[in-house]
């Protein structure tokens, strides 16, 4: 289990390989999904919960000012983020 940290803004890419068969839980603040066609999806509160396999999403935005953070579990594998820090989120370009 991880824990992603969104500044506000802050967006992180959603990397196929990296989140398969990932579960994701707000557990503060809101995130909202980015579409892989680069429509903006909902925007999850607190105690959310969603899939990454098969959605299309291609990234993670904080749409507020304060930091969000997400729990994110990979059920039966090892860590399924390991090329970024649990801190991380990147700014918006």
């Amino acid at each position: 289990m991880r824990t992603l940290t969104l500044r506000g803004g802050a967006r992180v890419a959603v990397v196929a390989a990296q989140w398969n068969d990932a579960f994701g839980v707000v557990t503060r603040g809101r995130v909202q999904l980015e579409l892989r066609d680069g429509e903006l999806g909902p925007v999850l509160g607190r105690d959310a919960g969603f899939w990454l396999r098969g959605t299309g999403v291609r990234a993670l935005r904080n749409p507020g000012r304060r930091t969000a953070r997400v729990r994110v579990v990979t059920p039966g594998r090892g860590p399924s983020y390991a090329s970024q820090p649990p801190e991380s989120g990147t700014a918006a370009p």
